[in-house]
């Protein structure tokens, strides 16, 4: 058998994809979010861009963090650089990172205690959503009725992206993913009973429009904020010069 290593771009790429805005519950590599990498002798330095220049400091500190520890990951890519452009925080952001000061030493008084719980509110959306999601297809393929869903298991749902995806967001906030682990449950994995079932499913479809709606917004943001500089194209624009002046 033949196994193909990944050049160095595609281990950075794959690095920055397991990065999650955390309001919109996407890889900042599918919404345009990283705006470029650059890899030489030395590291590789990454610059992150965001819809606005005032989104949320919490959130941009975050993914920015995020992107930081998951190129550590990467062997052999040298010193990590992640910067982020063009928001009203950068210079502080920026200097946190490089510093390694961590969110509180970063922000000082304007921070809160940590963003643990910030980031556990954002899990909690994305597994309610992703929950829906999953629901909500079998109702619509199948002849279960809703007042029934509450018997439903994580082994009765059929394969694919929905299930991976919940799957995940059930792991990334500490719910059992096993087979015989009830489908409906809330944020601390107590089972739905089946009077509240029409209720939380609304609350739930709720939850995902919002997710996806802001999503959509943001994407918009995004593109028009750059397309004139960057004549709309949303790709990550990645150089590699890494070893090139001695091949020469």
């Amino acid at each position: 058998m033949t196994v193909l290593a990944m050049s160095l771009e595609a281990e950075v790429m794959a690095a920055l994809a397991t990065v999650i805005d955390p309001e919109l519950d996407e890889p900042i590599t599918d919404l345009g979010f990283v705006r470029s990498v650059h890899i030489d002798d030395v590291g590789v330095s990454v610059h992150l861009r965001l819809p606005t220049s005032f989104c949320s400091p919490n959130f941009a500190y975050l993914m920015a963090s995020d992107a930081q520890d998951a190129l550590r990951f990467v062997e052999g890519v040298g010193r990590i650089k992640v910067l982020l452009d063009d928001h009203h925080d950068s210079d502080k952001i920026n200097s946190g990172l490089a510093a390694e000061a961590g969110y509180v030493g970063t922000f000082g008084q304007e921070a809160d205690d940590s963003l643990d719980e910030l980031r556990l509110t954002f899990q909690r959306k994305a597994h309610t959503a992703a929950m829906e999601r999953c629901v909500a297809a079998v109702l619509k393929d199948t002849d279960l009725a809703v007042e029934d869903a509450h018997r439903l298991l994580l082994g009765h749902l059929p394969g694919g992206g929905h299930k991976d995806a919940l799957l995940r967001r059930r792991a990334d906030i500490g719910l059992g993913i096993g087979p015989e682990e009830p489908v409906l449950v809330d944020e601390t994995g107590a089972p739905i009973p089946a009077e509240a079932v029409p209720m939380r499913l609304r609350f739930a479809k709720a939850v995902r429009i919002s997710i996806e709606g802001n999503s959509h917004f943001c994407r918009g943001l995004l593109a028009t904020r750059y397309s004139d500089s960057e004549a709309g194209d949303m790709s990550t624009r990645i150089t590699n010069t890494r070893f090139a002046r001695r091949a020469s």
